[in-house]
């Protein structure tokens, strides 16, 4: 890491002015994309004065910010009625505003294709209305995720088309979301933040930004090194998610419980941190940040086989838990040809309302295949749309005693707190259980199979 240095002299006007409205509070923020990133960095940047404007092409997802609707469970409904209603937080479909904000920060998807390369058309396309409006004393900056060289090989290239020059006509930097939906203890403002600068000047200026709204602001060399720490991050969980995942798989034939090793493991007071075995990965980053490197190691003639292994594994353990469905309902001599499968949770992690590469979609998708008939319940995610390899619209079903009973399986894929699974466990008349949500259910345990 390094430390940020005050380059900026008097004669670097233009820096020196913008980072003086940053300081006070008076650089119009424009933030690109409403999502699980943007919203919450766009309230917290007005919570401490900043004028916001909000972009997104999504003309629903602006009705709703000016209406104070909040869509995003890590934002306060309080918070954002107030910024509203004060006029500081303004939300638009029209990109030709870019011309009014000081700051852009660009906080767009970046998905796999369905040959598992990176796909950054949202951040081009995003960079290209930037472009239409560039003028001198802006700094831009990208929190989407992606491959290291993203900023300096994509994005620099088309704002310098303008003919204006990085570090002093506008500036660029780095700096990855590092969001956790659903993380009551480290949001937005405590989470730590890296950054990256095209040059000395661009860092300063983005350090001063981020300072303004973040407890601690870590600086890099480059946008590089902050986009390649943010693809370590996940692939580091990545890995080691898969290493427990394949443990599983052995404890499963060795017939020993991985709840009870990983949980023994975790005791060590030192050496190891703690990760569990469940149904897949799911959520933006960790089934999709570590393609990102192995497609961009490849312009190097290297070979991430490690990374790519886990990600083999990872996939391979949702049909491992086809398979232990399968085992289940053999073992009441029922096939999974025309077997009512009751999915308790499709999000993918516990009591949030994202299913963003949700593991539960390629499972359904599986069962399906094999003749099952699917319903499930999740009380954050009323309707699954067809979406990430599943093919099917599906509607929450109230998790009534009759939905219970009339099931010839319940399948566990997220453990969400609100779900009494003492009760799941009484009525239905098997249970797979993936997330070790049954551990405290003391009554009927013949009836559980777990993962």
């Amino acid at each position: 890491m390094i430390t940020v240095k005050n380059v900026i002299t008097c004669d670097d006007v233009v820096a020196q002015t913008l980072k003086e409205k940053i300081e006070k509070h008076v650089a119009q923020i424009g933030v690109i994309g409403l999502g699980y990133v943007g919203l919450p960095l766009a309230v917290e940047k007005g919570k401490v004065g900043f004028p916001v404007l909000g972009f997104d092409i999504n003309p629903a997802r602006v009705d709703k910010v000016n209406a104070a609707d909040n869509y995003i469970g890590d934002v306060k409904d309080e918070d954002l009625q107030n910024l509203v209603h004060e006029g500081l937080l303004v939300a638009t479909t029209d990109f030709t505003r870019l011309a009014e904000c000081d700051v852009v920060i660009i906080c767009v998807p970046t998905p796999l294709t369905i040959t598992r390369d990176p796909d950054i058309s949202y951040i081009q396309a995003s960079t290209e209305e930037i472009v239409k409006s560039l003028r001198p004393g802006q700094i831009i900056t990208l929190e989407s995720t992606t491959y290291p060289g993203t900023t300096e090989e994509v994005i620099l290239p088309l704002l310098e088309k303008t003919g204006l020059k990085v570090g002093k006509d506008f500036f660029l930097a780095f700096s990855p979301e590092r969001v956790d939906p659903g993380n009551k203890r480290f949001s937005t403002k405590n989470t730590s933040k890296v950054v990256g600068g095209m040059t000395p000047i661009c860092l300063e200026i983005a350090y001063t930004l981020y300072v303004q709204t973040i407890a601690n602001v870590v600086p890099v060399s480059s946008p590089a090194a902050a986009e390649l720490t943010k693809v370590f991050e996940n692939t580091y969980r990545a890995v080691n998610i898969a290493m427990v995942n394949e443990l599983m798989m052995l404890c499963d034939r060795m017939g020993i419980d991985i709840w009870e090793v990983v949980e023994a493991a975790g005791t060590k007071p030192f050496g190891i941190q703690t990760f569990y075995p469940g149904p897949g990965v799911g959520g933006h980053c960790i089934p999709i940040d570590p393609f990102y490197l192995t497609w961009k190691a490849r312009e190097y003639d290297f070979h991430t086989r490690f990374i790519e292994l886990a990600g083999e594994v990872n996939v391979e353990v949702s049909y491992y838990v086809v398979n232990k469905v399968v085992r289940a309902l053999n073992n009441v001599n029922k096939s999974l040809k025309d077997a009512e499968i009751l999915l308790l949770g499709v999000a993918y992690k516990k009591d949030i309302d994202d299913m963003r590469e949700s593991p539960a979609l390629k499972i359904i998708e599986l069962l399906r295949k094999q003749g099952a008939k699917i319903t499930y319940h999740d009380p954050y995610i009323p309707v699954i749309e067809p979406h990430g390899g599943s093919t099917l619209h599906l509607e929450s079903v109230p998790l009534t005693d009759e939905a219970l009973t009339g099931a010839d399986g319940v399948l566990i894929l997220t453990d969400h707190t609100a779900v009494d699974y003492e009760r799941v466990v009484g009525k239905a008349k098997l249970v797979v259980d993936t997330r070790n949500a049954t551990k405290e259910v003391q009554e009927n345990r013949e009836k559980i199979l777990k993962i």
